[in-house]
């Protein structure tokens, strides 16, 4: 756990509407996204016979958190309490573990969505494109039953000419802003869309599709651009990609970008948090490609760089960041961001299932 409270702040005006279930608050602001606390989950802690770690989404409803494992050999998600005192995360407590009863599909899950409205929880996977398992948009029930297979674009699918990138795909996950459905976000382009991110600036183009509840169709689409990567590799792998997403108005979003380069230790992780407007950007739904295309993408705008943030963390070390939700409402009133890391069980090197809480401050325009 850190006791700093040291903040990191970056400054951006927008029209703030969010909360937990989306509450509005109708007031231009300046917003600041101060750093908290950090709390690091044990390692190989085992509940129900299942190590918790991989922890790759993560999502708040009524006191209740959910934490989805990415563990394709035994797919699951948590449910957890997380007690915060004087804006200190103080303690999580794994509750239980609910396994998705089914063994038809190959589930790499990646990112978890409470719908108050249905009491569903909606989950993606990646599938394995190499194997020709594809993504996959699931609800499940309270006990793990998956009730809904939810048809997503064809242009994602494994044996589709657009060629979805393996380990790339549906990564991120929100509700809509006004409960009406679901925002699905790749990972890294499609091949036909545009090269990975590079270390110098590359057009590399990631679609966010949306998913309306009522048909379960995918409806609309826009594009959001990723970084480059952001530090120079001392091994033989890098790359940058989305994340995760979380609406907070119409057509606004928090996005999640993640760029890792091999052989830097704890510094080969760079976690940037963005505010993306979809609000003029062209619908990208029925375009088969989007190379030597016109197109307009989302607009972005850097909200905070964890880089900033190091000298409050645990051996100065930024993890694998792969989920965040809204958090609780402090007691002064402002509301919070919950974010998790991944870290990935430790196969490739010593990681850490880290926790970070950031306070959302706001000031009003003279």
């Amino acid at each position: 756990m850190n006791s700093f409270l040291k903040k990191a702040s970056i400054i951006l005006c927008f029209i703030l509407i969010f909360g937990c279930q989306n509450v509005e608050v109708k007031t231009i602001d300046k917003l600041q996204l101060n750093f908290l606390s950090e709390f690091i989950f044990p390692e190989n802690i085992v509940v129900d016979s299942t190590i918790v770690g991989g922890l790759s989404g993560v999502d708040f409803y009524n006191g209740l958190y959910y934490l989805v494992s990415d563990d394709a050999s035994n797919p699951r998600y948590y449910e957890a309490t997380i007690e915060i005192k004087n804006t200190e995360i103080f303690s999580i407590d794994i509750k239980k573990v609910i396994r998705i009863n089914d063994t038809s599909k190959y589930l790499d899950l990646e990112s978890i969505r409470y719908n108050a409205k249905t009491k569903q929880l909606f989950l993606t996977s990646e599938g394995h494109i190499y194997k020709g398992k594809p993504p996959l948009l699931i609800s499940v029930d309270s006990v793990g039953n998956i009730e809904n297979n939810i048809e997503i674009p064809k242009a994602f699918l494994p044996n589709s000419q657009q060629k979805p990138r393996h380990n790339a795909t549906l990564e991120g996950l929100s509700n809509s802003y006004n409960d009406n459905g679901y925002w699905i976000a790749m990972e890294l382009p499609l091949e036909v869309d545009g090269p990975e991110p590079q270390l110098t600036k590359s057009k590399s183009p990631v679609r966010i599709t949306f998913i309306d509840a009522k048909t379960n169709k995918a409806e609309s689409q826009f594009v959001y651009l990723l970084d480059a990567i952001a530090k120079q590799p001392k091994g033989d792998f890098s790359v940058n990609g989305l994340t995760d997403i979380l609406e907070y108005d119409k057509n606004k979003f928090f996005v999640i970008e993640r760029s890792n380069s091999s052989g830097l230790g704890n510094q080969s992780n760079t976690i940037k948090i963005f505010s993306a407007d979809a609000s003029q950007a062209t619908n990208t739904l029925q375009m088969d490609s989007l190379s030597n295309k016109d197109y307009i993408p989302a607009t972005k705008k850097l909200l905070l760089n964890f880089e900033r943030l190091r000298d409050n963390l645990t051996n100065n070390s930024i993890d694998n960041i792969e989920g965040i939700c809204f958090g609780p409402i402090l007691s002064n009133g402002n509301k919070t961001l919950l974010l998790v890391s991944d870290n990935n069980f430790n196969r490739f090197e010593k990681q850490l299932n880290q926790f970070i809480l950031l306070e959302i401050a706001t000031q009003k325009f003279k």
